[in-house]
């Protein structure tokens, strides 16, 4: 394959700092218009945040089963608080409670106007909320609190993402080629499914892709040649299995499910040696950005854990569910989307030399709004947290509510990205809404990053540091198949972190 020529821009968080700084003064400009923020003054009527919490533990324990097996699944959930209050911002108890976590009150934001004040790290606190309610064991990071769980305030934060940003962009010109390269492999595994059996588990052929894609091209190494082989996805999934296990769902009898999972957390001892031997590969293969971490004043085997972390949660985990999500949407858009993102794509890359490049992609918007389409609709990230500072007014669109100091603030954002006041036909893919003026406008309220979209990460606060790689890749994944193919089919089911999705057909590019 030739080897495309091109500039993958990422700018340096000093710059970004800078811009961070304008776009919270242009969001305090707007904030009249979209009251999604905490304000000084009481525009709103105020009204004490609805709901309770129950007595003690029965409470509690009530709320994780109706979260996990009610009726309406965990949308329901939220939505049947929200009919029952009449109101978008309630008190409830987020899972897993008793007896993994010790206090799971929470004031649940379930609407596009008060979800942001999640964002806003001079208002609230983030230490150790990765996860909500509770925080795994640090013997599953190798005794480190890593990146995630750790507050901007604290003096280890800058660092530690100074290092993403370098692990992000240190090796910026293999991106597009080496995605290319192996999920062009992919696609070929795929077509021999379909040829010998007439179905292809598209998340299987992903999971080997996802982790091979980002070794080699953020650290110029093939697990495949390691002695991880082909095991890294096992390994990574187990581990992750010992982090979030209390916020699964296997589809195991309720009682051994909620006995096993969400009561008690499972011992650590059990994954050490599958994650001794994902930290002796990424001990190894990210010497350099190691080394990179240990200019930055962190010690070597921090910066190990956190890179691993980085690649293995935050990444590969990331694929493993987006990606997916993509194919099963788009899949569903059906025949008349699938001409459109043909043609576009194809006339891009004629119009570059041929290449999928920086400026092909760019002369791609209806290939970037259905990626923002399926991040609204299906973030891959549901939950944010955030402890409140100060005592404060948390505003929906209707009314102003008193948050003290120490509560727990959540956000369920898949209500806040279908929020109906926000998006028309909040439920549908919608493939082209962002495009146009109307649809850049929109863009703020696409919030997976743990931010908008037309903010970028900085040094001082939360958002995702791979943000913009997130986005770019998955536009890479969207031109790849249409490159290659007028349209395709699938079969959707579930599964315990997103869709399990299986082609059923591709149809050869014929233009």
């Amino acid at each position: 394959m030739a080897t495309a020529t091109y500039q993958l821009s990422f700018s340096s968080p000093i710059a970004r700092g800078r811009r961070q700084r304008q776009t919270r003064a242009s969001a305090s400009a707007s904030a009249t218009d979209r009251h999604d923020v905490v304000s000084p003054k009481r525009r709103l009527p105020l009204r004490k945040v609805p709901g309770d919490h129950g007595p003690p533990l029965v409470g509690a324990l009530k709320d994780r089963l109706e979260y996990f097996y009610g009726p309406g699944g965990r949308d329901g959930f939220f939505a049947s608080r929200v009919r029952a209050h009449r109101s978008t911002v309630v008190r409830l108890n987020m899972p897993p409670g008793p007896f993994v976590a010790k206090d799971p009150r929470v004031v649940a934001l379930l609407d596009a106007a008060s979800f942001p004040v999640l964002f806003d790290t001079s208002l609230v606190d983030k230490t150790d909320l990765f996860t909500g309610t509770f925080m795994p064991s640090t013997d599953l990071t190798g005794g480190y609190r890593v990146l995630s769980y750790v507050d901007p305030a604290e003096p280890n934060h800058a660092p530690l993402k100074s290092l993403l940003f370098h692990l992000l962009t240190h090796r910026r010109q293999h991106v597009i080629p080496t995605f290319r390269e192996v999920y062009g492999d992919l696609f070929g595994l795929m077509e021999n499914d379909l040829a010998r059996s007439g179905k292809s588990d598209f998340g299987n052929h992903n999971d080997t892709a996802a982790f091979g894609f980002l070794c080699q091209a953020l650290l110029g190494r093939d697990p495949a040649d390691s002695p991880l082989r082909d095991e890294a996805p096992k390994l990574i999934m187990k581990w992750v299995l010992f982090q979030i296990s209390p916020l699964l769902s296997l589809g195991l009898p309720t009682l051994v499910e909620d006995g096993l999972l969400h009561t008690f957390r499972l011992p650590p001892a059990l994954v050490k040696k599958d994650y001794g031997r994902l930290a002796d590969f990424f001990r190894d293969a990210g010497s350099k950005v190691i080394d990179e971490g240990e200019r930055l004043g962190i010690a070597r085997e921090e910066s190990v854990h956190n890179i691993l972390f980085a690649m293995c949660f935050n990444s590969f985990g990331g694929m493993k569910i987006l990606f997916p999500s993509m194919v099963k949407w788009l899949g569903r858009a059906g025949g008349r989307t699938h001409g459109r993102l043909a043609t576009e794509v194809r006339a891009a890359v004629r119009a570059n030399g041929g290449e999928v490049t920086m400026q092909a992609l760019a002369e791609m918007p209806l290939v970037k709004s259905a990626v923002y389409e399926a991040l609204r609709i299906e973030p891959p990230v549901a939950m944010q947290y955030g402890r409140a500072k100060r005592d404060m007014v948390v505003e929906s669109h209707d009314y102003g509510y008193e948050v003290r100091e120490g509560e727990l603030l959540f956000g369920y954002q898949p209500m806040a990205t279908k929020d109906p006041r926000v998006f028309a036909r909040p439920e549908e893919y919608v493939p082209d809404r962002f495009l146009g003026e109307d649809g850049a406008r929109l863009l703020r309220h696409v919030v997976w990053s743990n931010g908008p979209e037309t903010a970028s990460p900085t040094l001082q606060d939360k958002q995702c540091a791979g943000k913009d790689f997130v986005v770019l890749i998955a536009r890479l994944l969207v031109a790849e198949i249409f490159l290659r193919y007028d349209s395709f089919d699938v079969q959707v089911g579930s599964g315990p972190l997103g869709s399990s999705v299986t082609v059923t057909s591709l149809k050869k590019a014929t233009f």
